[in-house]
């Protein structure tokens, strides 16, 4: 429902109330004039945008978290919870404050209840206002987006992804592979492993820390461990008895078309690491809109780092480089490049363009 639809059924309390906030001088006991001026109000653009800028530092996470979750209705719970994982997923304020961000919320008629017994106890986001959030949002960051020419050396790994996918299955189904009483490949399998798959990358030493982003993050290298717990969680190979196989849906993997099946691994990234990282599929899509030319990604980290929360002992420069774009490039999505001056830059393929738009709920 648009924001008219839901002002014609709010009731005069809430009314007056948003019109309160934003001090229309209307009738307090003319609902007409009341919905009137709320919307002459809230339909100026220009006047959307400086709300959407001057908001209190992190309900710009909170706003962003809405805009890409795919509820429709939430119950005051849902929200609260909403907003701490937005906002904070690992603070400890009490769940008050969050609470209170979503009444702030309410008053500025950014969020309704329902008008039916049903939905009385739960909450919307206006549809019209939610594309009008997107659009101001989106000015935003690509404002603040900085555009370089084209470096002389970068990196793109275009459907490599599927080819190792094809490659390990290969090597599963040509080797018996030993397990060790973890369930993880023993570093030399791992090694002959990674020397018959096209990206190469360093083994897993001895770090302090790995956790958060898979199951086999732990002990294998970045992509490889993507790759692993997808077959995993396909059924392309099983880990019986400390032996590791290829099985009969892992044998059909060949007969896919590579779209199809980096799709699936794509989708699967995002559920995999949503865990670490809330933002994730908002991260993607704005990359998206922001990284059409070649862009740093010190802009990048400048204009959506308040949505890129840390994790752990990972910064949200790291989560950045190292979770998002990092993997967005084994994905086969954006290409990176070393600028002389700038740094770091990045850039999206044709088909990362196609992958990011399925990241827009809105």
């Amino acid at each position: 429902m648009n924001l008219a639809d839901l002002l014609t059924y709010a009731d005069i309390g809430q009314l007056n109330r948003i019109a309160n906030h934003y001090e229309c001088s209307s009738n307090t006991h003319s609902k007409h004039e009341l919905i009137q001026s709320i919307l002459v109000t809230l339909g100026n653009s220009s006047f959307i945008e400086e709300l959407v800028y001057d908001l209190p530092k992190g309900q710009l996470s909170f706003l962003n978290a809405l805009l890409f979750d795919g509820r429709v209705n939430y119950s005051i719970e849902e929200l609260t919870a909403l907003a701490k994982q937005a906002m904070e997923p690992k603070g400890e304020r009490p769940a008050a404050y969050f609470r209170d961000v979503v009444v702030q919320f309410t008053k500025r008629g950014w969020l309704f209840n329902g008008s039916t017994q049903q939905t009385k106890y739960l909450y919307r986001v206006p549809q019209d206002l939610k594309k009008k959030f997107m659009g101001v949002i989106r000015s935003k960051f690509i404002q603040l987006a900085e555009v370089v020419p084209e470096p002389s050396v970068y990196r793109e790994e275009h459907h490599l992804l599927f080819e190792d996918m094809k490659l390990l299955l290969t090597f599963t189904d040509q080797y018996e592979i030993p397990l060790n009483q973890e369930g993880f490949m023993y570093k030399r399998t791992q090694q002959q492993l990674l020397d018959f798959l096209h990206v190469k990358e360093p083994l897993v030493g001895k770090t302090g820390w790995r956790f958060g982003y898979g199951r086999s993050y732990k002990e294998y290298p970045d992509r490889l461990a993507l790759l692993y717990d997808y077959a995993i969680h396909q059924r392309y190979i099983a880990e019986n008895n400390g032996i590791l196989a290829i099985t009969d849906e892992g044998a059909h993997v060949f007969e896919k078309s590579s779209d199809e099946e980096l799709m699936q691994i794509f989708r699967y990234w995002l559920r995999l690491y949503k865990g670490a990282i809330p933002s994730l599929a908002s991260v993607v899509y704005w990359i998206g809109e922001c990284a059409k030319e070649w862009t740093t990604v010190s802009s990048l980290l400048e204009s959506m780092g308040e949505i890129i929360h840390p994790f752990y002992y990972d910064t949200n420069e790291a989560v950045l480089k190292q979770r998002i774009l990092q993997m967005m490039m084994h994905l086969g999505m954006v290409r990176i490049g070393e600028h002389e001056e700038k740094g770091q830059v990045v850039r999206m393929t044709p088909w990362g363009n196609r992958l990011t738009v399925t990241c827009n709920a809105v």
